[in-house]
């Protein structure tokens, strides 16, 4: 049977104690007859018997990327190879898991239904983010999970006024406001108290940190809204983007956040579900016992 991948990316997590784990996988995967490549960071932490490669390489040779670690690993291999349009599968070496969705028991099963062509490809959505000053764009950068405009180092509440196309909205005084896409909905968004969008739903979750009155709420706009977030007022402010990129910003700055022509691919083995991993991972319909162990 042709492989449905033959090209193969590994990239780990930044801890020599996956590389029990890489050198499993890797194996499994030249005995399938593929063709592996070690992403550099990740062969020079675990020990790789190559140099590996850097992200353009993998980009311009390999047909699928495996993560092997949590959601933040996965996030810095989706930012680095989006514009190369490689698809992505993940294995849960971290703590929660949303993204990487295999399970290590399961891996030698599900990577092997992955490369016999028996999976789906799931499109997840991202932002495209500038921050303009005066005029002219000081930095644009993509957010896969979220873009977030927040108080400083100071800890001094923002004032800033938010417009979705052009429309005003509202001004607030507050520690500041996530945008969130659906992916991003079950990360720092539901911390604070945001809504979960299915990656299906053509929206963004515009959620505010601690807002200085009763009355503010997280809202749902189209993804196909141009969002502006201008800073009226701030003695200390920045904005992140997924947690890498960051950028401090000044009184008059503005926000401009869009959909992106791109999008991430995920690879899921068969069986997979967004409201079963939902359901096991915040451990929906549990008994009070249950809910009392500590998280795998």
């Amino acid at each position: 049977m042709p492989l449905a991948f033959r090209r193969i990316a590994l990239i780990g997590k930044h801890n020599p104690a996956i590389g029990t784990s890489l050198a499993a996988l890797r194996a499994l995967l030249e005995a399938r007859g593929c063709e592996v490549r070690i992403e550099r960071e990740t062969a020079a932490c675990t020990g790789a018997r190559d140099a590996g490669s850097d992200y353009d390489e993998i980009g311009r040779s390999c047909d699928l990327a495996i993560v092997l670690g949590g959601d933040g690993t996965m996030l810095a291999a989706a930012r680095s190879l989006v514009r190369h349009e490689v698809p992505l599968a993940g294995i849960n070496q971290g703590r929660v898991g949303f993204m990487t969705d295999i399970a290590w028991q399961d891996m030698e099963a599900s990577i092997g239904a992955i490369l016999e062509g028996r999976h789906s490809i799931e499109e997840r959505s991202l932002l495209d983010a500038e921050i303009r000053r005066g005029g002219k764009v000081v930095m644009r950068t993509l957010a896969l999970n979220e873009a977030v405009i927040g108080k400083g180092s100071q800890g001094r509440l923002i004032e800033f006024a938010l417009y979705i196309d052009g429309e005003y909205v509202y001004t607030q005084r507050s520690d500041g406001m996530i945008v969130a896409t659906p992916t991003g909905s079950t990360a720092y968004a539901l911390s604070a108290q945001g809504p979960i969008l299915q990656p299906s739903v053509p929206a963004f979750a515009l959620v505010p940190l601690n807002p200085h009155t009763l009355s503010s709420r997280p809202v749902s706009v189209s993804d196909r809204s141009l969002i502006e977030i201008a800073l009226v007022h701030a003695v200390d402010a920045r904005a992140h983007f997924d947690g890498f990129a960051l950028a401090d910003m000044a009184e008059g700055d503005r926000l401009v956040l869009r959909r992106s022509g791109d999008a991430i691919r995920f690879v899921h083995p068969p069986g997979y579900s967004y409201f079963v991993m939902l359901r096991e991972k915040l451990r929906w319909s549990e008994t009070v016992e249950n809910r009392n162990r500590e998280p795998e």
